[in-house]
């Protein structure tokens, strides 16, 4: 059995403003620090053999607090789990892209990465770690967006009515393939003063 936790980094200065981010390389802001050092801290309790991160400097940042608390110096980076490119939207608000391009703009391409894509690299490189690290338990940090696509594919009956939250976990264990989630967009560490 191989465990597999899908972490979303830690909270930037555009997830407050609300503005899209996607491959703009965005640093996490004093909280997305706080909130990676108190997941460090949860996650402490339980055994984790390695920790994958976006190249991504959120990702990277929350990557690397996480394995300094759990004392994991096996920590790579890869770009196949980026967020979704954005295309024109990033740097912009929701009220930017309906000035720009009206209510309908998510109907429309704008440059933005392809589902297919997205997809394509993710499983890709779930491909490559299972067959790597199998029996392993692997730390992925990666990005709401990104996530959530693999979400929909890896747990199709898992209902996302909800946004994923800043250093949320999201669990699975992989037996012969078969992706089971034991846990969903958790952030009880984020309930600790």
């Amino acid at each position: 059995m191989t465990r597999i936790a899908l972490i979303r980094h830690g909270s930037t200065a555009w997830n407050k403003e609300g503005k899209m981010q996607g491959s703009t390389d965005i640093p996490l802001d004093a909280e997305g620090l706080e909130q990676a050092r108190k997941l460090g801290i949860r996650l402490s309790d339980e055994h984790w053999d390695i920790v994958y991160t976006s190249h991504l400097s959120r990702a990277r940042q929350t990557g690397e607090i996480i394995a300094a608390g759990l004392g994991i110096t096996d920590i790579r980076h890869d770009k196949r789990i980026m967020e979704v490119h954005g295309g024109l939207t990033e740097g912009t608000t929701e009220a930017d892209r309906i000035v720009k391009w009206g209510a309908d703009w998510r109907q429309l391409e704008l440059g933005r990465e392809t589902e297919q894509s997205v997809l394509g690299r993710g499983l890709n490189f779930l491909d490559d770690l299972l067959h790597e690290h199998a029996g392993k338990h692997i730390l992925i940090v990666s990005h709401g967006g990104f996530i959530r696509q693999l979400l929909r594919k890896l747990a199709p009956d898992l209902a996302q009515d909800v946004m994923l939250k800043n250093t949320s976990v999201t669990r699975f264990t992989v037996n012969d393939d078969q992706w089971e989630c034991e846990l969903y967009n958790c952030t009880v560490h984020l309930d600790v003063v």
